[in-house]
């Protein structure tokens, strides 16, 4: 008898484990419905959602509370959302300082939207909050990916130093021909590339400085590969030297 009752509970579990694993991906549909996804589910239980973001250096934990009347999601009465916590995983120590910036923007971003459960109280309020993290870990993923590649490729662009401080990228400019050096601070902000980058100049050789920096800079729009497009426009424009 206490075998068959065993079983019974086994297969009660089975069962609950069943009607979970139907919920999640349901839910799952319902989340990827949105255009791109930077993230990945980790978990998903009764309890809370684990979602991890930016190869596994970033990390969500929605934690549930009761169900909510009147809504639903997944086919399932909604549930409210008693909070969602960010947390950093970067080896900061032995991350590349582009990975440091990237990370630094994400929580920027996450921090200047003020309470997280307040913009999303319940299950359904989710998607759009994944879909806004997922829109700035992209573009900043994007921005690692441009320093990096300002960093191996720099010569090709008159570039001696790209230098990485806290949200700073200080550029050091090099050219024999046009008889230039001189140093660009770009402000990084987690609005890049929709922003325009506040920026000051330090002349070490020539008499290239803030107007003739400002001037090509007025001329580069914001958007997709802004800092590239920068730095590429500095050199067209003003390192050639006679043309």
């Amino acid at each position: 008898r206490e075998l068959s009752e065993m079983d019974a509970e086994d297969e009660l579990d089975l069962a609950e484990m069943e009607k979970l694993k139907k919920t999640e991906r349901t839910c799952l549909e319902i989340l990827k419905k949105y255009d791109f996804t930077e993230w990945e589910l980790m978990e998903w239980t009764e309890e809370q959602a684990v979602f991890n973001f930016l190869y596994d250096s970033v990390m969500l934990t929605v934690v549930f509370g009761p169900p909510v009347d009147g809504e639903f999601f997944a086919a399932r009465p909604s549930r409210s959302i008693i909070s969602l916590d960010f947390e950093s995983f970067l080896d900061e120590e032995q991350a590349p300082p582009s990975s440091c910036l990237v990370q630094k923007l994400i929580f920027q971003f996450i921090e200047s939207r003020g309470s997280w459960q307040e913009k999303c109280p319940t299950l359904c309020y989710l998607p759009q909050a994944l879909f806004d993290i997922s829109l700035v870990v992209n573009r900043c993923k994007i921005l690692g990916e441009e320093l990096e590649f300002l960093q191996r490729w720099g010569a090709k662009f008159h570039l001696l130093e790209t230098d990485i401080k806290d949200t700073e990228v200080k550029l050091l400019f090099s050219s024999s021909v046009a008889f230039a050096k001189f140093e660009l601070t770009l402000a990084l902000s987690h609005d890049y590339p929709s922003a325009v980058l506040p920026f000051r100049v330090q002349t070490h050789t020539g008499n290239i400085g803030e107007k003739e920096i400002a001037s090509v800079l007025s001329r580069v729009p914001a958007g997709h590969h802004y800092l590239q497009r920068i730095v590429t426009s500095i050199r067209d424009s003003l390192l050639q030297g006679p043309r």
